[in-house]
């Protein structure tokens, strides 16, 4: 019994150009996340194991 293969869905027009539009805004604002807090209580908790 074989599993039917599915279709890739192709984005056409208005909604490929509003899909590349968003994939750009969400790649320039990917890197404003600032870890620096967590990083330095992973490293404290880490000194403190002796790891």
């Amino acid at each position: 019994m074989a599993i039917a293969i599915k279709s890739i869905p192709v984005l056409k027009d208005k909604v490929a150009k509003t899909f590349t539009k968003k994939v750009s805004v969400n790649n320039a604002n990917k890197s404003t996340i600032d870890f620096s807090k967590q990083a330095s209580v992973a490293s404290k908790i880490l000194a403190k194991a002796k790891l």
